[in-house]
């Protein structure tokens, strides 16, 4: 992820080049010309979006003058292997194009070292999410291919196989693959090895975190009482700014949306003033990292499954939070869902944003008032200006089940109940 301000009044060229990437409003076309994202084996997803923060003025509910961060130009991307490594392939790969967009940045030299440019301007989030790590785009096409050949195979011979006891159907599915294999019609690829060095590192941060916990326990128990109070007080104090989102800016998002059963969200705001609620949200966002670090890394965010990737990250000084994910499903029904199954997570995470809806005790009420936390999601939502997804179509439920077919093909043996549960895939 990278971030740069914009030259004073290149906004609107900007937002016009961006748009000449796309096949529709906000879909990128893999093959553009500024940077054909479809090139890149990689490259899960990428988005390009103006950071111009509707609701900038809130804080001055709490008696401050109003800021002016400036709007800016943020690039994500969530990539296979070592940022580095994409950057520099980004960069030979699509170098010509990416001058021309960060040209409207302030302080960009159209002729200065690129790379340079893009590593001072990059910005690490204080926790990322990724839906299955270690699954890699290759892995998601070549599984897709996969499911796709069994399925055209069972169609064609299903009368043949209909009497056939179902651990007979499972070696005729593994011979017709065997047979499409050699004949270079089906490529599966072998997992890559995880990197050593990142195994380590893992191993480190998965034993750190928790050690660091338990030495400061004794402290954070004293606290305790003293946190209590400092929290309720703000929360009884806190205004809440929930107004009805402007039905045109809320036509306008929606324009973006529902091209595939994927979505993007992007959403900026303006953190609660003081130490407390930056320290607060700052803990708060380490342990999160944590948990999907180490727990909800195969295929669910607590008991939601239908997130891709998230990242939260802070911006000027820690001041603002943007959040951005990947999801599939209609933004009404991914907010339902958080609401349904997880709002003391969405409290924990948000409530620290200015005029979200009134919580008690961190984790109680907010966004269970279910029309107010609406509300304040599409007032804090930014129109994605380009968007890519490499595997359109295919939804996290998709990557997870072709991934169960083909370990349930290379699976030397199974019992009778496992097979019966393998062929249910289909």
């Amino acid at each position: 992820m990278l971030v740069a301000p914009l030259e004073a009044k290149r906004e609107g060229a900007l937002r016009a080049l961006l748009a000449s990437m796309n096949l529709r409003p906000g879909v990128a076309d893999p093959e553009n010309a500024l940077v054909p994202f479809g090139r890149f084996d990689r490259l899960h997803f990428a988005r390009f979006v103006v950071l111009e923060d509707p609701a900038m003025a809130d804080i001055t509910v709490y008696g401050l003058p109003r800021p002016e961060f400036g709007t800016s130009l943020a690039f994500l991307a969530d990539c296979d292997g070592p940022a580095e490594d994409f950057l520099a392939d980004l960069v030979g790969r699509a170098g010509d194009g990416l001058r021309r967009i960060f040209a409207h940045c302030r302080g960009f030299d159209p002729g200065g070292d690129l790379t340079a440019w893009m590593k001072a301007h990059a910005v690490r989030p204080a926790a990322s999410y990724v839906n299955w790590i270690g699954r890699t785009v290759r892995q998601i096409r070549e599984e897709a291919a996969l499911r796709d050949a069994l399925m055209s195979y069972l169609d064609r011979n299903g009368a043949a196989l209909a009497g056939m006891e179902a651990s007979r159907i499972r070696e005729r599915l593994r011979e017709f693959v065997t047979g499409e294999r050699q004949a270079g019609r089906l490529t599966l690829t072998p997992p890559e090895p995880t990197p050593l060095a990142w195994r380590v590192r893992n191993l480190f941060h998965a034993v750190g975190v928790p050690l660091v916990l338990l030495l400061l326990a004794p402290v954070l128990l004293l606290y305790l009482p003293l946190f209590v109070y400092q929290l309720r007080r703000r929360e009884r104090r806190d205004p809440e700014i929930v107004p009805l989102p402007d039905p045109d800016r809320v036509r306008r998002l929606a324009e973006l949306e529902d091209h595939d059963v994927t979505n993007q969200f992007s959403a900026l705001g303006s953190l609660k003033p003081g130490l407390f609620r930056l320290w607060l949200i700052t803990f708060i966002l380490w342990l999160l990292d944590y948990a999907i670090r180490h727990v909800y890394n195969k295929g669910y965010l607590t008991r939601v499954t239908t997130i891709h990737f998230a990242h939260w990250t802070f911006l000027d000084g820690k001041r603002r939070l943007l959040f951005a994910s990947n999801y599939d499903g209609s933004l009404e029904s991914y907010m339902d869902d958080f609401i349904n199954k997880v709002a003391w997570g969405l409290n924990l995470a948000f409530s620290n944003g200015v005029g979200y809806p009134r919580t008690n005790w961190l984790i109680l009420d907010g966004a269970k008032d279910e029309q107010k936390f609406k509300h304040f999601l599409r007032r804090h939502e930014l129109a994605t200006e380009v968007w890519y997804k490499a595997y359109p179509g295919l939804s996290s439920v998709d990557l997870q089940r072709n991934t169960r077919i083909r370990q349930g093909l290379e699976q030397l043996e199974m019992t009778a109940t496992e097979v019966s549960q393998w062929l249910s895939l289909f």
